[in-house]
């Protein structure tokens, strides 16, 4: 039977990359109807609504999301492009993609970061005779999507009430004087249910595909409470999983330690704003955001999306230079949560083979300033990197 997948661009370089992974889902022989979700900048801009509720309606119904990439700006400049007739009516932006996690309670978020062998952009360093080596690099961060600093809670110049709360705590007469308008609050708040279900995600994960260990990254020397409470699932959760090793870092030596030993960690989970840090910084040693992949998935729908950004300044370039790898094996995740994993292997391996091959290169695995110019000089289009991952195909 078809499987019916919301199909949402976004903007910028989205438009150009979810087209990309669909020619090869589909050349792998993965049959669906694609349904195109309106999300991103133009609909804020002209609707006051970045998500508008239509979307919301189709994901409601399908269960199954391929996203692009979103443009989000601060809170002045989102303001300012709104269309004028609807300016001053109380209109705030917040990013859909975070929204969407919200709405659905998509609380799990897999960020898989593997290097492919023969990528020019992997992680080297020198070994103790002098030459270099390049250590095999093979993470997945669980990082918890819809709460920590990400939930929302916050506010500049807040209320009366809420400094009338904040205050009973004894490390806050330190602002008891600071004007409202100079004053802005943001929470982090963790749950026990939602720690605990990250944390017995990542090390299921961790024991279905063999990992050694699952690391809590967090910063529970400081941020007790909230860090304390997910260390403190993690070892409940450990308890069953008796062949599994729980280690614990904090996240500012993580990043220096994902430089110096990054082959020994395998799954790592964190809270949103540790897991979106931790993420970025081992994706870095696999080839940067045109491989970084990620799955948000909650008990009933599930969304899949490159973790780069929107690049609008690429949009428009004709020929497209901009990477599609990690739109492809973002699609390769979502074939593995609906039983496809047959064809998401076979996908991962034309790609893994593309890339040994060493013929076909986007401008960033060529090291190359983006620009018009970059294909002239040698560099791969987008199109026909997915070309080349259809022919291995």
């Amino acid at each position: 039977m078809k499987r019916t997948i919301v199909a949402m661009p976004g903007d910028g370089i989205g438009k150009v990359v979810l087209p990309e992974a669909i020619r090869v889902l589909e050349a792998a022989g993965f049959e669906a109807d694609y349904i195109n979700g309106d999300i991103g900048w133009e609909f804020w801009c002209s609707e006051g609504n970045p998500l508008p509720q239509r979307t919301i309606d189709l994901l409601e119904e399908h269960k199954i999301g391929l996203f692009g990439a979103i443009t989000s700006k601060p809170k002045a400049k989102a303001a300012a492009e709104l269309s004028p007739e609807l300016q001053d009516k109380g209109f705030v932006y917040y990013s859909p993609i975070v929204s969407m996690r919200q709405h659905f309670d998509l609380d799990i978020c897999i960020r898989p970061c593997r290097a492919f062998p023969g990528n020019p952009l992997n992680f080297i360093r020198k070994s103790a005779d002098g030459g270099f080596e390049e250590p095999p690099v093979d993470v997945v961060i669980f990082r918890q999507n819809t709460q920590g600093l990400y939930a929302g809670v916050e506010w500049t110049d807040p209320p009366q009430n809420v400094r009338d709360a904040l205050a009973t705590h004894p490390r806050f007469k330190a602002f008891l004087d600071v004007p409202g308008e100079d004053l802005a609050v943001s929470t982090r708040i963790f749950t026990r249910e939602y720690c605990r279900r990250i944390v017995t995600a990542a090390f299921e994960y961790a024991q279905k595909h063999g990992y050694k260990s699952v690391t809590v990254c967090e910063k529970p020397n400081v941020i007790r409470e909230t860090s304390g409470m997910m260390e403190a699932e993690a070892a409940e959760a450990a308890k069953r999983f008796p062949d599994i090793q729980l280690w614990s870092t904090n996240i500012d030596a993580q990043m220096m330690w994902l430089t110096k030993n990054p082959e020994d960690y395998g799954v790592i989970v964190a809270g949103n704003m540790f897991g979106d840090i931790v993420s970025d910084g081992f994706a870095g040693l696999v080839g940067g955001l045109g491989f970084a992949c990620s799955a948000n998935i909650g008990r009933e729908v599930a969304v899949f999306e490159p973790t780069h950004g929107s690049a609008p300044k690429y949009e428009q370039l004709d020929p497209s230079i901009v990477n599609p790898i990690a739109m492809v094996l973002s699609a390769c995740m979502m074939l593995d949560h609906i039983g496809e994993a047959d064809k998401a292997e076979r996908i991962r391996s034309a790609v893994a083979g593309v890339i040994a091959d060493g013929k076909v290169r986007t401008y960033d695995m060529l090291k190359m300033p983006g620009g018009a110019d970059v294909v002239a000089k040698g560099a791969a289009t987008t199109q026909q990197v997915t070309d080349a991952i259809i022919e291995r195909l």
